[in-house]
């Protein structure tokens, strides 16, 4: 389909600040439109009563939405969900340092999962990967394939 094409993801997170920050100082994004949202997209949200700021992010050809609710509050556990569970397992973004990168993301709130730290060769190049989480549980993989 030709008029198709790539808007943005939604994240929802349980503190809109600390989000913010982690994805711009730790991830390199940046701060874009932000918008106040009431019951006028209740029914897109499929909530009775909806009170929210919509706060976009962008860069490195993505745009992210992170969604801070304050009526309903947010639902469901701030943790890894399993990389197996059916729907979105993960984001994955290209690093220069992992470790610089992974160190940057554990000082700014998230965490890094120590034991899905993975490196192989290939070629004459190392291939580096781990697995981090935002604040908020969302699962982000690190990986440094070496020169464009």
């Amino acid at each position: 389909m030709s008029d198709v094409s790539f808007s943005h993801f939604g994240i929802c997170v349980s503190d809109l600040e600390s989000s913010v920050r982690f994805y711009t100082e730790g991830l390199g994004f940046e701060v874009a439109e932000s918008h106040r949202i009431g019951s006028e997209f209740a029914a897109l949200m499929e909530l009775e009563h909806v009170e929210l700021c919509s706060q976009f992010i962008r860069g490195h050809g993505v745009s992210i939405e992170l969604l801070s609710f304050s009526v309903p509050e947010p639902v469901g556990p701030a943790s890894r969900r399993p990389i197996n569970q059916l729907g979105l397992t993960h984001l994955s973004l290209r690093v220069a340092d992992v470790a610089a990168t992974a160190a940057a993301i554990a000082a700014l709130g998230g965490e890094v999962v120590e034991g899905t730290r993975t490196t192989m060769a290939f070629g004459d190049t190392d291939l580096e990967f781990v697995y981090c989480t935002d604040p908020d549980g969302v699962r982000i993989e690190l990986m440094d394939l070496g020169p464009c």
